[in-house]
């Protein structure tokens, strides 16, 4: 079967996930890798076969022409490697999360990737892991009864976790469209964060399907004790009439069915077990049009609109309709409107990872 060359944009830890998860694949190659920093670069060549590198990534994507383009960069570099991913002639664009920090640009990338008919992934990746997909599995087999509610939180800020608790519970529920959302957010400290973000998110979205969603994100969203690494207290699940499942990012799965009563099992996000299938998807899509892969650009989107229109709410009150119908700059929207008073934390691991004082006792 045809192997697919790879060209990775950023060495980075995400950055070598990647290169090294496309390698050990027998369908993909890493035949050119890219990089600012050229020490970091000469390291990456080292552990992946000594591929072509450049610092300029629409240069080395020219020169190469290579099947998947793959970038892992910072949320604001997003529009300028779509571009250089469809000039080179690349037939699938994989890149991280969150998909646009604006629905401005957003809107811009959506048209780029549809005009282009270029196919394109998003990195929510967790869905691979086993807790997750049993999660997904007892919510699919109606064991929950009729599910009336979805549900994420997480202490981790908004550009960083916002867009995972969102993906899943679509995941959770058929990726049914939604038609407005409410939300409020206070703190405004980690706005100057490479993952820009309010302190604190939290809102509702209503679906079409009439299953409520509620979300929750940063330094005010509960704290899951039972949870010792700080980025893996997340709560993501659904609520039924007969019951719920919810998966935690670093702590398993639980679910109580009528039938079945308590049930619970192990689980922890991995990247050496979640990022082969992940992979493999691609090669599978590549493959046969018809294998659209579960992280699809177009799932990213309905997450991503979503994501962009709870801050509106945040910033000018009231619903948000879906689907968003001006493209705005949310950013700028959380700068100037946001209070600046600072965020409530909920717990004294989040006073200390947001960086504010300490109680003494």
């Amino acid at each position: 079967m045809k192997t697919y060359s790879v060209l990775v944009v950023g060495m980075g830890k995400r950055g070598m996930h990647h290169a090294l998860a496309f390698n050990a694949n027998p369908r993909f190659k890493v035949t050119g890798i890219c990089d600012i920093d050229t020490a970091r670069l000469e390291a990456a060549a080292a552990k992946l076969g000594l591929p072509k590198t450049g610092t300029d990534a629409a240069a080395l994507a020219k020169d190469i022409k290579p099947d998947v383009f793959c970038f892992c960069t910072m949320p604001h570099l997003r529009t300028n490697f779509i571009k250089a991913g469809i000039e080179c002639g690349a037939k699938l664009i994989a890149f991280e999360k969150p998909v646009a920090l604006t629905s401005k640009e957003l809107f811009q990338i959506r048209d780029l990737i549809k005009q282009s008919g270029v196919k394109a992934v998003v990195s929510h990746q967790h869905r691979y892991g086993a807790h997750y997909r049993k999660t997904k599995e007892i919510i699919a087999s109606g064991a929950l009864g009729r599910v009336h509610t979805v549900y994420g939180t997480a202490t981790g800020w908004m550009t960083h976790m916002l867009s995972h608790l969102i993906d899943y519970t679509c995941w959770f529920n058929n990726y049914a469209p939604a038609q407005w959302v409410m939300a409020q957010a206070a703190g405004k400290s980690k706005l100057a964060d490479n993952h820009p973000s309010p302190d604190y998110i939290a809102g509702f979205v209503q679906f079409a399907n009439g299953v409520r969603g509620i979300y929750e994100c940063g330094a005010g969203a509960p704290d899951q004790p039972e949870i010792v690494k700080w980025w893996g207290k997340n709560r993501i699940g659904a609520q039924g009439t007969e019951g719920f499942a919810e998966v935690l990012t670093n702590g398993g799965w639980r679910a109580v069915t009528k039938s079945g009563g308590f049930q619970s099992g192990p689980g922890a996000m991995n990247y050496d077990l979640d990022m082969p299938p992940y992979i493999q998807d691609m090669a599978n899509w590549l493959d046969d049009d018809q294998n659209v892969h579960p992280c699809a650009f177009e799932h990213a989107c309905l997450g991503a609109e979503i994501m962009l229109a709870l801050q509106r709410s945040a910033v000018q009150g009231g619903q948000i309709p879906l689907p968003l119908s001006t493209a705005e700059d949310e950013q700028a929207m959380l700068k100037s409107g946001l209070p600046d008073r600072p965020v409530l934390a909920s717990c004294e691991q989040n006073l200390k990872e947001f960086g504010l004082p300490i109680p003494t006792r």
